[in-house]
């Protein structure tokens, strides 16, 4: 039950300044985001592709509140492109980007995040890359799959993430496997109503099976965010059941998280893509990971012990 109290904590200011003044956090955040700057995080991308892995980078900080910051979260994702382009990783790194990080939530919000990230979009295809659309809270995924339709229009690879602990999500996963476009199935992070999404673990593992399920037998690129072995097994399972190549789908999973499993499914011959942020508004990020599983909140507790 502590989940949602850490996502509420998450959107406290107080618990955002207490956090990130507290002299152990850093070294702990550290675990989950390797760096502030392209420069910084250039030679982990390196290392990753460098190991057989793949990278989808995300540029944290979504929580904007002026159309200037939101140009400035486009540059940053130029800038990325632009590095991996110099390193000859543009087949290796694709990139995740949440809408609201491009001004989807100000006035005027969906025309912005669209012309904002429609340059991203186009120059990642430039450097043979693709671009997936993260998914955010559920009032604002009408917009995210709308600009997704937009933009695959001209970008057909461009991707975007389904959560399993949504209702709507199986019809969402109906839709989407039909239009054969890239999808990232994950769990959900947010704090959502009950009007809206299950409230226990094992309703949500129940209907990610069943989603992962219509996307194995659809015709799109599935792609599978978990760290669960119990969920990771299923999937080897269904698309063993559904005929598809190890090509056909992959698996994603967050850096700094069983960092072993990512090596043993890329040396069984599995897509394995390592879900890598960066920059310096890093706090929101940092606490959905400890939000999503006990187990990290247990490791950043017990470095805030030993450490202090």
């Amino acid at each position: 039950m502590l989940g949602p109290v850490i996502l509420a904590a998450s959107r406290s200011d107080k618990m955002r300044r207490l956090i990130s003044a507290a002299p152990v956090t850093k070294p702990v955040v550290d675990r989950f985001i390797p760096g502030e700057t392209v420069d910084q995080v250039v030679p982990i991308i390196k290392d990753l592709t460098g190991k057989g892995l793949e990278v989808t980078m995300d540029v944290v900080g979504e929580d904007i509140t002026t159309p200037e910051q939101s140009y400035a979260a486009r540059d940053a994702y130029l800038e990325l492109i632009g590095r991996l382009k110099e390193l000859g990783l543009g087949t290796k790194a694709e990139m995740s980007i949440k809408l609201s990080m491009f001004g989807q939530a100000l006035e005027g919000g969906h025309e912005l995040a669209l012309a904002n990230v429609r340059p991203v979009v186009e120059a990642a295809a430039a450097i043979g890359t693709t671009v997936t659309l993260d998914a955010e809270d559920h009032t604002t995924l009408d917009s995210m799959f709308a600009i997704h339709e937009e933009l695959r229009k001209d970008f057909p690879g461009t991707g975007c993430v389904i959560q399993a602990y949504l209702f709507r999500t199986e019809a969402d996963a109906r839709r989407l496997a039909e239009s054969g476009s890239r999808v990232r199935l994950v769990k959900g992070a947010y704090k959502e109503p009950a009007e809206v999404a299950y409230q226990q673990k094992a309703e949500t593992d129940k209907a990610y099976v069943r989603i992962l399920k219509i996307l194995m037998e659809g015709e799109g690129y599935p792609m599978i965010g978990s760290h669960d072995p119990r969920l990771i097994s299923i999937a080897q399972e269904l698309a063993r059941t559904a005929g598809r190549k190890l090509d056909e789908y992959e698996f994603q999973m967050l850096y700094g998280i069983r960092s072993d499993e990512h090596l043993r499914l890329a040396a069984e011959g599995h897509r394995m893509r390592v879900y890598t942020a960066y920059g310096t508004d890093w706090y929101g990020y940092f606490m959905r990971r400890l939000a999503e599983k006990p187990a990290n909140l247990v490791f950043f507790l017990r470095s805030m012990i030993t450490r202090g």
